[in-house]
């Protein structure tokens, strides 16, 4: 799921943001800013700390000091952009690389601020489906990745990012709508993408799920056939336990 970055005008560190004094937020314990008086507030700094973290902040109101941190971060992104959007990937490229590095709060607040910045770049929403997926926090990754497909619902990789959660959700909760939305983006990815060998791996295991084991079978063959890295070997001795290979490729 982590993206390619791209080349960016300038350097985080030329910008002001509203975590800039604090400790890194990938860290265990999230130290409170400088700034903030923690002896006479801790409750306060513990609850704007954690708020940066979550999926565009929680969604709560925020209070007067995050407004103006925000108001000072756009106006300082404002002078070392050419535009809000393009400040809005530079960050939002951040998060996909703090990803990579396991880094998921650092991440999320990346994603936060790229939010902030241009509430219609669906990298926003992906990056923290994907934080929220790596979480397992599964309600909030299908949340936000249905939002990022909102945005962007020709990209095939995006729909079966949310498939594959939603086939999580469903054996996790028995919820056949879930099932029902997994197959739908699925044949809605291939039909954006005909060699997209994930979204065909990701339908053999919701035949499964279903107990067609024959359309099972058809789709992991075409899979394979696609990637051969595709092949999920422990997925691969469960479907053999139900119904031998009927091409006889797999024994």
């Amino acid at each position: 799921m982590v993206k390619a970055t791209k080349q960016a005008p300038v350097k985080a560190s030329d910008v002001h943001t509203p975590d800039s004094h604090t400790a890194d937020l990938s860290s265990t314990r999230v130290i409170a800013s400088a700034a903030t008086d923690v002896a006479k507030k801790p409750v306060l700094a513990e609850r704007i700390i954690d708020a940066r973290i979550l999926p565009l902040f929680g969604e709560r109101s925020k209070s007067p000091t995050q407004i103006e941190e925000e108001i000072h971060f756009l106006n300082d992104c404002d002078q070392s952009f050419t535009s809000r959007e393009e400040a809005s990937q530079f960050f939002s490229s951040r998060g996909w690389e703090y990803i990579g590095e396991a880094q998921l709060d650092t991440a999320a607040y990346r994603f936060n601020l790229a939010y902030i910045l241009n509430d219609k770049n669906p990298d926003v929403y992906w990056g923290l489906g994907v934080v929220s997926y790596q979480r397992n926090q599964l309600t909030d990754a299908v949340r936000m990745l249905k939002r990022g497909v909102a945005l962007s619902d020709t990209n095939a990789v995006m729909l079966t990012d949310l498939a594959t959660v939603e086939l999580e959700q469903y054996q996790a909760k028995s919820d056949t709508a879930s099932l029902d939305d997994a197959r739908e983006h699925l044949q809605k990815a291939l039909f954006l993408r005909p060699d997209h060998a994930t979204a065909y791996s990701k339908l053999s295991i919701a035949s499964y799920l279903q107990a067609d084991y024959r359309s099972a079978w058809m789709y992991l063959h075409k899979a394979y056939k696609i990637e051969i890295s595709s092949l999920d070997l422990t997925y691969l001795q469960e479907l053999l336990a139900k119904q031998p290979d009927p091409l006889g490729v797999f024994k």
